[in-house]
């Protein structure tokens, strides 16, 4: 099992200095609000590819006041590794770089990290992710793509980047023929290759719901499918016929993508499409508990199929998750994680809600810029 045995932070958010040691397969984190809960999770997601829990810049972790860096690292109980990532202090020009490490050696970026730990969380943020924007939920898959294939990231930065440049020319220099043609075969093959990605780990996640699947469960099944001229072309064609079609499409919407000032067909305009599988009705009419529960069963399959494909059981990072679970789905929940096999971290500002963790829980209490373990 990957599991955190030393988690130290300098200078990061609330915390000037904190050096913790970890015992627990399920560590709870308890404290008033704003006592920097948060902000430990936001430290452990750092060691996934991508911008962390709160997609915030480095520049924003860093304590004020402080010498305007800061370091976040981590030890790992099986392996006996070290991980780091953190930012320097400015130097004379105000520039600060990047730190990535591994075992004290530089590691390029925190895509290294991936050979010794994945990550899964899940964050009130996403409790309107049914009934919210079709960009918030891609956003929440390509966060599951990154988990099981660390280069998502950068199959996307890149076609997220030959996009720009292709709404650039229709927008400055409509007529450079060679120009569209050269960045459209870019997008072509690079949306393709997103958009299956995105497609097997949609499959391989449908697979482990149906495996999983229990009818007594208070977390019930998903059925997920992608949406999308993109998608369809993945799902019906081989993937060179795909990026043939893709681009021709790419050709044909020249004008009308030039009039709305960016391109409309892509994997940019897909949605990821979950209904309640029990009551067959989109996740997004089901009530509030309903759809909690129901992120609660995604992220709880995630996990597992994150363990199966990496063979790397992931940290799971669960931000006030039990808060607004009634007591049975509560308990089911901390039964749930305690059969997992993953290392949970969790957080709470009421004492109560970690009364029925398993034997063996570690429990925490945060208050600003300190934690301790709680009596």
């Amino acid at each position: 099992m990957t599991a955190v045995a030393r988690l130290t932070l300098q200078n990061f958010r609330s915390y000037p200095a904190l050096d913790l040691a970890i015992e627990g397969r399920l560590v709870a984190l308890c404290g008033e609000n704003g006592a920097g809960k948060t902000n430990l999770l936001e430290a452990l997601s750092l060691f996934a590819p991508g911008r962390g829990l709160r997609r915030a810049d480095l520049s924003d972790m860093v304590r004020q006041p402080g010498d305007g860096g800061f370091a976040v690292s981590i030890g790992l109980a099986d392996e006996g590794s070290r991980l780091g990532i953190g930012l320097e202090p400015p130097d004379a020009e105000g520039r600060r770089a990047r730190i990535a490490r591994i075992d004290g050696t530089p590691a390029g970026s925190a895509l290294a990290f991936s050979d010794y730990v994945r990550l899964v969380w899940l964050t009130p943020d996403l409790d309107g992710l049914f009934r919210g924007a079709a960009g918030d939920r891609r956003r929440f898959l390509d966060r599951l793509v990154l988990a099981v294939d660390p280069g998502h990231g950068t199959r996307s930065n890149a076609l997220e980047k030959a996009l720009r440049s292709r709404n650039r020319i229709l927008d400055e220099s409509p007529h450079q023929q060679r120009w569209l043609d050269a960045v459209e075969r870019e997008i072509a093959e690079l949306g393709v290759a997103v958009a299956a990605a995105r497609a097997e780990t949609v499959a391989r996640l449908s697979a482990i719901i149906a495996q999983t699947s229990d009818e007594a469960s208070p977390f019930p099944q998903a059925d997920i499918a992608l949406e999308g001229e993109i998608d369809a072309l993945v799902a019906s064609l081989p993937a060179l016929d795909a990026e043939d079609r893709y681009r021709e499409l790419l050709r044909e919407m020249r004008p009308r993508d030039k009039a709305a000032g960016r391109t409309l067909a892509g994997p940019q305009a897909s949605d990821l499409a979950v209904r309640h599988a029990a009551k067959d009705i989109p996740a997004g009419q089901g009530s509030t508990g309903e759809q909690k529960a129901l992120l609660i069963g995604l992220v709880l399959a995630h996990a597992r199929l994150v363990a199966t494909m990496s063979e790397l059981p992931p940290l799971v990072l669960l931000d006030e998750v039990a808060a607004h679970l009634d007591p049975r789905r509560r308990a089911a929940l901390y039964g749930t994680l305690a059969e997992l096999g993953c290392q949970v971290w969790m957080t709470g500002a009421d004492p109560a809600l970690f009364g029925d963790l398993p034997d063996g829980a570690q429990r925490f209490l945060v208050t600003p810029g300190e934690v301790r373990q709680a009596p």
